[in-house]
Formats: C-alpha cells, structure tokens, sequence
C-alpha cells in the first residue's frame, strides 16, 4: 500500500507537470517564474520520491539475503535431510510433475498434479514454473536488466526529457528577467501481446526412469522462451513488440561491412556520464570477433577478456553480451546496443504459466509441453541506450 501511494503521488506531479506545459505551449509563451518554480518542485518531489521506492528496494533485498542466509546456516539433522518447511512441498510438486510426464498414478493432493483428460492437459506446479521462470531471466540478461512492470492492461509511461536542453544556469545582471529553459515530458504505452511456446518430449526420453526428466523440461522450455523474448526485445517485430528496433539515439558507420575503432568509440561517448555505470554491449558472435581484431591508437586491442565482468570479455570497460539474435555485420543493420538497458520497458500482462499435453501428441510418440505468457516492451528512455548501424550499401 506504501508503496502504491507512493506511486500514485508521482504520476499526479507528472501529470501535473505535462499540464503546465501544455498550458505554455498552447498560449505560444514561456514559463512564468511560478510555473517555473512550480516545476522545479515537481522534479525534486519526485527524486524524493523515487529515492524513497529505491530505499524500501534494497531493505527488501537486504531481508530477502538475511532470510536466504538464515535458512542456509540452519543444521540439517542426523541423516543430512534440510530442515526447512518448504522443501518437502517442493520435492512433492516435483515428484508429482515426474509421475504426470511419466504416466504413472497422481493422486490429487496439496502441491500434486490433476491427471489430464484425453483431450486436455495439467498446469504444471508452482515450483516447476518458477524454475522455468527463473531460468528464463538467468539466461536472458537483456530482459533482466531492462525495467520491469508486471500489470495487466495498457501502461502509459510518462519520463522526462532532457535531450534537447534543460535547465539552465547563467550569470544574470540585476532588473533583467530570467529566461527559464526546460526539459520535455513524453510517455510511450504498453499493451500486450500473446505469445506462446511448444516443446514435444519424446517419451523414449520419459521413459527412461535414469533421465532427469524434469530438468530437462525446465531447460527446454525456458531457453525457447528466453530466445523468443530476447529477439523481441533486440530486434522487435512490426505491428508488435517493437523492443530496441525504435531506438533513435544512433552513430552511423562510414562503410557498410566494416568498423573501425573510432566508431566504437563515439558510440561509447554518444551516452552521457551518469549511465555509464551499469552499461553493457550487445552483439552477435562474429561481431565480437570482428571487434577483437580492433585496436586503438597506442595498439592496444579495444576487446580484451575480462573474468571479472558478467560476460568474460570487455570493451572500454564495460562487459560485452554476446546475442545469436543480434544480426552480422551487413549494410543498414543495427549490429551493435550499447547503454544502461534500464532504458528498456518491458511489461508482462501475466506470469508465464506451463502446461502438460500428454494425449495429444501420442501419435507421435511424443508429450508436450506449452508456454503461454503476454508481454510488450518499449524504449522508455532513449537517453540510456545508443545503436551503431552500419552505413546503407
């Protein structure tokens, strides 16, 4: 409740806000000292305001890791069995989950599985989809880093602007007038659009009792689905999720198969300072090779491997994600995102949620396996991330 008061506040100063600006737009003049004021009261309302949700963020880390720490030091007993309330729940969801895949009896119990009809399937448990889930954002680190919003319906996203000038600051003489210069507000809306995956298990592979059969689902699944995503998010589809593909911030090359290292360079410097700290680059394979044999002008390779970063390698500092969705190097293509992918929305209308099929695939020999989620996402700041685009042949 805290925090959705919180929330609430700050759209009303956003709102606020654009109505002060549109009111001076509309009459074709400035800002009036007050409304000038009035803004900059508003943006420091909301520095507060976002401080004070950043704030209550890490206390809730900061429990969640002293709750984690205190069920790891807690002894196990005589036999080495954990000790905690859940984990019996969770081996129950498990072997219920292995027994449905596998077409032995499930009863209907707490945390177990309903056996599926011949023409329909089984949602399956709670902790086998949170695995998938889990997986989903360990293997997607595009979508991890991005801003999340987990809402159903639209999502209008209001975010300040300052691109093309903000305030300013001069030294002035007595008796003349300040001239006020600010920033813009715009929004970009969220909707949703649903997508789903299907993966077929062949019941030679169930069959066989030495198969870790439920993490091999839980794999499958969540790399279809972290791909699917993190294509969306990278390249967008028209008419869709558009992802980065509207990415306007951009440096372009002088050739159309080929960079040099001061292109990469001015791509790094196209983004102020203060995003820096939690950038990374996104690329495809053979561009990371590409790059590899770049080097500045002292002769120093601009990509060197680097185990201290996420990713194993780096360049001017930053950590370099490698992406098969990413397209080569080639004439008009965006091979290259560099920034902080904060600047990235992203919304899921609901969780993704998984179901078993053991029937209708059985004249194929075969159980499947679905995944249904609906998501969006959309450049929230353009200010964050930056695209090198190669030139047009």
């Amino acid at each position: 409740m805290f925090r959705k008061k919180l929330e609430e506040k700050r759209n009303e100063l956003i709102t606020r806000a654009e109505e002060i600006v549109e009111k001076a737009k509309a009459e074709e003049r400035a800002l009036t000292d007050d409304e000038a004021k009035e803004i900059e009261q508003i943006k420091a309302d909301i520095s507060q305001i976002k401080a004070t949700l950043a704030a209550q963020d890490s206390v809730e880390e900061l429990q969640r890791d002293a709750m984690q720490t205190k069920k790891d030091d807690t002894p196990s007993d005589a036999e080495g069995e954990e000790d905690t309330e859940d984990k019996p729940d969770e081996k129950a969801e498990e072997r219920a989950f292995e027994n449905y895949l596998r077409g032995y009896e499930v009863h209907e119990r707490a945390g177990e599985l309903t056996p599926a009809t011949t023409s329909g399937g089984a949602l399956i448990p709670t902790t086998i989809a949170n695995r998938i889930i889990k997986k989903v954002y360990d293997i997607c680190p595009i979508l991890q880093r991005s801003t999340k919003y987990n809402i159903k319906g639209n999502l209008d996203l209001p975010y300040y602007d300052d691109s093309e000038g903000g305030i300013t600051v001069a030294y002035q003489d007595e008796f003349v007038a300040l001239t006020s210069s600010n920033g813009k507000f715009a929004k970009i809306t969220l909707t949703g659009y649903l997508a789903g995956a299907l993966s077929k298990v062949s019941r030679s592979l169930i069959n066989n009792a030495q198969f870790d059969i439920v993490n091999f689902v839980v794999d499958e699944m969540a790399d279809a689905i972290s791909r699917f995503i993190e294509k969306e998010l990278l390249i967008g589809t028209s008419g869709k999720v558009t992802g980065l593909s509207t990415l306007t911030n951009s440096v372009e090359t002088a050739a159309a198969t080929a960079i040099t290292a001061d292109e990469v360079i001015k791509l790094h410097d196209s983004i102020k300072d203060r995003y820096h700290t939690n950038a990374i680059w996104i690329m495809s394979p053979a561009t990371r090779t590409a790059l590899r044999l770049l080097k500045d002008g002292n002769g120093r390779y601009l990509l060197n491997d680097d185990i201290s970063t996420p990713f194993g390698t780096s360049i001017l500092g930053k950590p370099v994600y490698v992406s098969e969705n990413m397209p080569d190097i080639a004439a008009g293509k965006a091979v290259i995102y560099y920034g902080d992918m904060k600047g990235l929305a992203t919304k899921f209308n609901e969780e993704i949620n998984i179901q078993v099929l053991r029937e209708k695939y059985a004249d194929e020999h075969a159980v499947g396996v679905i995944g249904w989620f609906e998501f969006d996402s959309k450049v929230e700041d353009a200010q964050k991330i930056a695209k090198l685009v190669c030139a047009s042949a």
